[in-house]
């Protein structure tokens, strides 16, 4: 490993551990911080990888640090914190934060960064757990194009596709455009599911005509293994997460100062299910919440179109 920087990962959940995992497969001395859930960092110890007392001790052992966390809150404690990394980091550390966050924190706390000599790349993923294991993830990347090609060969080993999009900021802001469309679709089938029930199509007659048409996509082949198979684990992205993405769209959509009907009316379909205590519930049991305030119940419906 001579010659290779030291990688630090703080967040080794879901998503964390398949990146984590392949970052060592790829040669690199890792260092991990996780969380209340001793599983994924017991399996990557066992791997290779130390694990860090503290976020300082990471900040003054490592050179490039990635972050694959829940919200931007929980970015900016990990990276301004007294025990954080910009407290603690050297110069030239260099901060890859993955996490789908809020693009106006993302810039401020890259200006901080830089400040302090150190750097920072958001670079959000597409795909699923099951690719973070495989280490065929999509990287959004915005950086530098000096600090890019720093961190390129580390992230390559997790993604199978790399995009640089721009500088620091532009990831977050194509990873909440791609989530926009995401929770759109997931707002448009719930409602299209209620609607054909209420006037007497079952949803595997819904799923049978719009998947073998143009406009079947891997999104809905997903989205109908729970309202038409009732796959619990077909789609696996909780409904807060997704709230918390549908409002830091609306949030840079009300930066950039321009009128967005379409991603506002998402949002109060997932605070609308939030609300009501199904935040925890996947992306395609919006479907089930929508139904129910039109008296529907899916799960009958598809057992009723098999009679």
């Amino acid at each position: 490993m001579t010659g290779k920087p030291r990688i630090g990962f703080v967040g080794v959940g879901h998503m964390g551990h398949g990146m984590a995992s392949n970052i060592l497969r790829g040669g690199y001395d890792l260092m991990i911080r996780g969380n209340r859930n001793r599983a994924p960092i017991d399996s990557l110890t066992g791997m290779g990888a130390h694990e860090a007392d503290s976020l300082a001790e990471m900040a003054v052992a490592c050179d490039i640090i990635f972050l694959c966390l829940s919200n931007s809150p929980q970015v900016e404690a990990v990276i301004r914190g007294a025990e954080g990394l910009m407290a603690n980091g050297r110069p030239g550390l260099i901060v890859v934060d993955t996490t789908t966050a809020n693009p106006v924190s993302t810039e401020a706390l890259a200006a901080e960064l830089e400040a302090s000599g150190m750097h920072m790349v958001d670079a959000p993923l597409g795909r699923t757990p099951k690719e973070a294991e495989a280490g065929t993830l999509d990287a959004m990347v915005g950086a530098a194009p000096d600090i890019f090609s720093k961190v390129r060969p580390v992230i390559e080993c997790w993604a199978g596709s790399v995009t640089h999009l721009g500088p620091v900021g532009a990831g977050h802001k194509m990873k909440l455009v791609m989530n926009f469309l995401g929770t759109g679709y997931a707002a448009l089938y719930a409602e299209a599911f209620t609607m054909g029930a209420r006037v007497g199509l079952a949803p595997q007659l819904i799923r049978e005509v719009i998947g073998g048409s143009r406009m079947g996509c891997g999104f809905f082949d997903t989205y109908t293994q729970w309202v038409c198979d009732r796959n619990r684990d077909a789609h696996v992205f909780s409904l807060d997460n997704a709230a918390k993405d549908i409002g830091y769209v609306c949030l840079m959509a009300q930066a950039a100062g321009m009128a967005n009907p379409m991603s506002a009316s998402i949002r109060n379909a997932f605070a609308s299910a939030v609300a009501q205590g199904k935040g925890a519930d996947y992306m395609p049991m919006l479907a089930d919440h929508v139904a129910s305030l039109n008296g529907v119940d899916l799960g009958e419906e598809v057992k009723r179109g098999r009679g």
